[in-house]
């Protein structure tokens, strides 16, 4: 492995983890814009806007576009989240800068206004699926009740109604300001050649503007309210719970992913043990999920209505134990072999680790090794995972519930 960087006189970032021994290649960018940098009457930018960056160019037609990544024979796609929008495409090694080239073309895109009204309808139909989805909907009512106030709960689809009031103008302002060089990440995993790429980046990237880009990154507690909503046609009782985590930047994140392990993995935890196991619920799970400047550990628990109340006492005594009692070797012996085994398999191929190399980037503006990884899993300790569950208190979370109608 050799990491590679450089950056641009416009500030973009360009990293690289040449891997000659791989047999593809990947490359991707991580801008970061998310619905915690919109506000109310922008509420869905940033996802609307990925759509619309595959609508094509001034030169590049949608047909175009689509044409040109199966020429090369690329799997890609885009992601939105609350902090970033990624890009990605995984290719054989003589097709990366080909494929470089169609996704700096794609980062200046035309944003017409005739495709910005057709791709209303499409983001519209799918904040509808997603109501339609109590798991998705949980969570994301439960984020918001969570983060009050704060960015992080702002929705990544938006609502109806801010979708259909946004203009194509409002659009092209969000992207003047988020998807400036200095506010980017190209990066770059597998077997390629970086002098060839990094050429093909300062080509086409180095006219593009730098710009002044804020974000506000404080730490949140939650609000720990208690809310929830009845609708028809449900048999079963869906829950989120939420509480404090760790940020992106913090060296406890480790310790917070082994604890969310210990507490929610679908096998093996004490959630599986107490709820899964003993048919209480039918889906118990925590998550820990690290951001910039905050963090959360999230629940999500499905079980029958009738067995709502025995859920909910069953998540407290285990939070209660663990408080009281902490965590054991093994069960943190466990959790670690968990980890270390998705981490080294997930990272054996380019295009997975294109996502940790640029992610670490973006929020650290570190290169980490999958070695630098596990040595950090490996040495937490219990005592580490005891003060911090005592620190973030998982018991005092933020609730929210979609059950059927009593």
């Amino acid at each position: 492995m050799e990491f590679k960087k450089k950056k641009l006189a416009n500030g973009l970032a360009v990293v690289g983890e040449v891997n000659k021994s791989a047999k593809s290649a990947a490359v991707g960018f991580f801008v970061r814009a998310g619905s915690r940098d919109e506000n109310e009457q922008i509420s869905g930018v940033s996802h609307f806007l990925e759509h619309m960056v595959f609508k094509g160019t001034e030169k590049l037609s949608t047909f175009e576009v689509n044409e040109a990544f199966d020429r090369t024979g690329a799997q890609f796609n885009a992601s939105t989240s609350e902090e970033n929008t990624v890009f990605y495409a995984a290719v054989l090694p003589e097709y990366l800068a080909e494929a470089t080239k169609l996704w700096t073309e794609l980062m200046r895109p035309a944003l017409r206004e005739k495709d910005f009204d057709i791709e209303k309808n499409v983001i519209k139909e799918e904040i509808a699926m997603h109501k339609d989805m109590p798991s998705y909907d949980v969570m994301e009512r439960c984020r918001k009740l969570h983060f009050d106030a704060h960015p992080c709960g702002n929705s990544v689809l938006g609502s109806e109604e801010s979708i259909g009031n946004m203009t194509a103008e409002q659009m092209r302002g969000y992207f003047g300001r988020r998807y400036a060089p200095n506010n980017m990440t190209l990066a770059f995993a597998g077997n390629f050649n970086w002098e060839e790429v990094c050429s093909v980046a300062e080509s086409l990237c180095e006219k593009w503007q730098r710009q002044r880009v804020t974000r506000l990154a404080k730490d949140w507690r939650g609000s720990k309210k208690k809310e929830g909503i009845e609708k028809a046609n449900l048999s079963c009782e869906h829950i989120c719970l939420m509480s404090a985590g760790v940020s992106a930047a913090d060296p406890r994140r480790f310790a917070a992913s082994l604890a969310a392990v210990i507490i929610g993995a679908d096998v093996g935890s004490r959630f599986f043990w107490e709820l899964v196991d003993k048919a209480i619920a039918e889906t118990a799970a925590m998550q820990f999920e690290a951001m910039e400047g905050t963090g959360i550990l999230c629940s999500y628990i499905c079980c029958p209505d009738k067995n709502t109340g025995q859920v909910l006492d069953t998540v407290r005594d285990i939070f209660g134990n663990l408080s009281q009692n902490g965590i054991t070797e093994d069960e943190l012996r466990k959790a670690k072999n968990k980890m270390l085994s998705a981490l080294v398999i997930k990272n054996e191929l380019p295009m997975e680790r294109l996502v940790d190399l640029g992610s670490n980037w973006t929020y650290l503006q570190q290169y980490r090794t999958v070695e630098d990884d596990i040595s950090a899993i490996k040495a937490v300790t219990v005592n580490d995972v005891n003060l911090l569950i005592k620190q973030l208190e998982p018991a005092n979370f933020t609730q929210f519930s979609i059950g059927p109608t009593r």
